[in-house]
């Protein structure tokens, strides 16, 4: 195939953006390295804590970083066999009576680009002061950010993994840093039987190579000029399709409307955001029970008589949509590592969508209304 070069920023800025989205197949690479080196480390650290009895286990970030979490929860649940909740640290530090019990022991695991935005940081001191018996696995891309410096109540009840530097963005849309946390996650729900793993992390680069080969087609899309993009997805890729969504948003500066939901939720009122200028993303399941109400929604879609343009990732070879792009994956029911690569869609929408709207995606917030770390929260404590 053909080599495509994706586009590059017409101001020579440095593009960060863009070299952090084509990384990140090799990045998967050292994060799998990376994570079977402290193998030995991490399984000391979890092992005893996982054989706790009414253990809850607590995924947590704020904006990208809590949609870690949230894709990861219900593998997390599968492996361990113990009860896993995605709760955001924007909602932990507003009420931590209501997602901490003080008697229950509790692993609190915190992801995070840079470990220092207020919400990460607070979490951690509530989680501490709520909880009679918490440990902390902490994920981070930054190894001089708070979260993998501060101390806590109990130093011998935390343990940090602290990504290679490659991965804390310099953009301010999260990309490298979303997909390797996630993938350290599960790696880590996996420390026993990470050589037993090694295929599934190579098939998922395979994927996420193919993905970037067809930067043109994601690119001839963006040119359609559509107004509303939505993502649908279910189970773990719900969490990506959400994460999908706010890469579009910030880094079009909003200016690109966009929603996710799951495939079975969008029935019940979400439908009416659609109309004829907008793209339907698709993010079919690796469950071939949930690949049926995927598809029925799908083939839904494709007979309303406005010709709503369709892209599908992955999903049924046989699955023929009209006025739909399709990318085409080989599925493995067994490969949870799979909605990584997934995610890679969504980035590079949503940079192509930046350029062909005049706008840096390294710095796409013209009003600085965001930022890569969050400004001007300020913490109130009881």
């Amino acid at each position: 195939m053909q080599k495509i070069e994706i586009s590059v920023l017409k101001s020579g800025g440095e593009a960060h953006t863009q070299r952090e989205i084509l990384s990140q197949p090799a990045l998967w690479q050292q994060i799998y390295d990376l994570i079977q080196n402290e193998s030995e480390e991490i399984a000391l650290f979890l092992k005893p804590i996982l054989q706790k009895d009414n253990l809850s286990i607590l995924l947590t970030g704020a904006g990208t970083s809590g949609f870690i979490g949230e894709a990861a929860q219900s593998v997390l649940k599968q492996i361990w066999r113990r009860p896993v909740q995605a709760v955001p640290t924007t909602e932990i530090v507003t009420q931590p009576k209501s997602v901490f019990v003080r008697s229950v022991p509790t692993l609190l695991i915190s992801f995070a680009r840079s470990g220092n935005s207020p919400e990460s940081v607070e979490t951690v001191k509530l989680a501490d002061v709520h909880c009679d018996e918490v440990y902390h696995l902490v994920i981070t891309c930054n190894r001089e950010g708070a979260l993998a410096t501060m101390d806590t109540a109990a130093a011998n009840r935390i343990y940090r993994i602290v990504l290679p530097e490659e991965t804390n963005d310099k953009s301010l849309a999260m990309t490298s840093s979303f997909t390797c946390m996630l993938l350290s996650v599960l790696l880590v729900a996996r420390i026993d039987s990470l050589e037993g793993e090694f295929d599934k992390i190579q098939h998922m680069i395979d994927q996420g190579n193919i993905i970037l080969e067809q930067k043109f087609l994601l690119e001839t899309l963006v040119m359609k000029g559509f107004e509303r993009v939505v993502f649908l997805g279910a189970g773990e890729y719900l969490g990506i399709a959400k994460e999908c969504h706010l890469k579009l948003l910030e880094l079009t500066d909003g200016k690109l409307v966009c929603m996710s939901d799951s495939f079975l939720g969008f029935r019940h009122g979400p439908r009416a955001f659609v109309n004829e200028h907008t793209l339907m993303v698709y993010l079919f399941s690796r469950n071939p029970h949930m690949m049926r109400y995927e598809r029925d929604l799908a083939e839904d879609i494709a007979r309303d008589t406005r010709a709503i343009q369709s892209l599908q990732i992955g999903g049924e070879a046989e699955l023929s949509l009209p006025n739909s792009s399709k990318i085409a994956l080989r599925i493995d029911p067994k490969n949870q590592y799979q909605m990584i690569a997934t995610t890679l869609v969504g980035q590079l929408l949503g940079y192509f969508s930046a350029m062909h709207l005049g706008i840096d995606p390294d710095s796409p917030s013209m009003s600085g209304s965001i930022s890569r770390v969050v400004q001007g929260v300020n913490i109130y404590r009881e």
